[in-house]
């Protein structure tokens, strides 16, 4: 006979009662060992090569910015002491001083607010841009409209646009489609432009690629290309509103050159090199005309790549320039110099 278990009945009880017991669970074995510490014998892991590099204080790092701190408060010292010397006369050598020191302040002043306004002309066209492909987009009329507007008020004091202009507002009350405005502005007042784009891109590039076939020295040729791509990117900057200073021109190659890379230009303009002139001519050519032909292809590259980074409108109905061609006329001189004479 079995006898039925006892129901155990449901107890009131306080939360600090003494002669309440909470048992705890007790952990698997297996969750034992994965939580267990590891063996006292076991050796610790090894640091990788980038927790190395990032421990410790980079003492060449500071090396380097002790020495270039103590260079220039040596400058400066050395430039207070002469000036203090010199303010200290009281002939002519002292007000001399003070002159050259308070037109140097002036045209320092000058500089500075050159590259602002540059940088902020650049802003300007960016702006310009950004707002063109928004409503372009969204097919929105009021805001092609105001781009258009925007764009004749940044081309109202160029003369050599003044045609362009008139044939832009003559037709412009004919557009109602949504797009068409700016594709119109793009014919009327961008074509223009981007033939003088054009033109001063061919000029850097055979500079370019002649000073680099004929420099006695690589330091020469080398920054001589650094400088002529500057000249060209402020060049196109002027040319289609912008122009920057020396920071705005940096900042815009900074763009264009990331432009390039974003894009594989390089590579590009490397494989466009050897299918233009060809495998054979290039390994006929002499080294110093190798080089100043790449040097010439990649300068148009650049510009280019700066022309479609400037550009205030987005290439909407005018054409694009196109490395190829640029090419065709940076590296005639190579192919009429290549070919054998005529014989009479």
């Amino acid at each position: 006979m079995t006898v039925a278990p006892e129901v155990r009945r449901p107890q009131a009880f306080e939360a600090d009662d003494p002669s309440l017991v909470v048992e705890t669970p007790q952990p698997d074995a297996a969750q034992t060992e994965d939580l267990a510490p590891p063996a006292a014998d076991q050796p610790p892991a090894r640091p990788t090569l980038a927790q190395i590099g990032e421990t410790g204080i980079r003492w060449g790092l500071l090396l380097a910015s002790a020495l270039f701190g103590a260079a220039c408060l040596g400058v400066a010292a050395w430039f207070a002491r002469i000036v203090s010397a010199a303010l200290a006369r009281d002939d002519w050598i002292g007000t001399a001083t003070v002159v050259l020191l308070c037109v140097a302040a002036f045209a320092a002043l000058m500089l500075v607010l050159r590259e602002l306004v540059g940088m902020l002309r650049l802003a300007r066209l960016s702006r310009l841009r950004s707002d063109v492909t928004r409503a372009v987009t969204n097919q929105d009329k009021k805001s092609e409209r105001s781009a258009a507007r925007r764009l004749l008020a940044l081309y109202a004091a160029r003369h050599d646009l003044a045609w362009a202009r008139r044939r832009f507002e003559e037709h412009a009350g004919d557009v109602h489609d949504p797009g068409e405005l700016l594709a119109l502005a793009d014919r009327e007042l961008m074509a223009p432009l981007d033939i003088d784009a054009r033109r001063l891109v061919t000029r850097s590039a055979k500079r370019v690629s002649t000073v680099t076939a004929l420099s006695p020295l690589v330091f020469i040729a080398v920054g001589f290309v650094l400088i002529e791509n500057l000249r060209l990117l402020r060049a196109l900057a002027t040319l289609y509103g912008g122009r920057p200073g020396l920071l705005g021109a940096l900042a815009l190659a900074r763009m264009v050159f990331t432009h390039i890379i974003a894009t594989g230009g390089i590579a590009m303009t490397d494989d466009l090199l050897g299918q233009f002139l060809g495998q054979d001519l290039l390994r006929r050519l002499s080294r110093r005309l190798g080089e100043g032909a790449f040097n010439g292809a990649l300068t148009a590259r650049v510009g280019v790549a700066a022309i479609g980074v400037i550009r205030p409108l987005p290439f909407l109905a005018a054409r694009p320039p196109r490395l190829r061609d640029v090419l065709g006329e940076v590296l005639r001189p190579v192919f009429t110099g290549s070919k054998p004479a005529a014989k009479g």
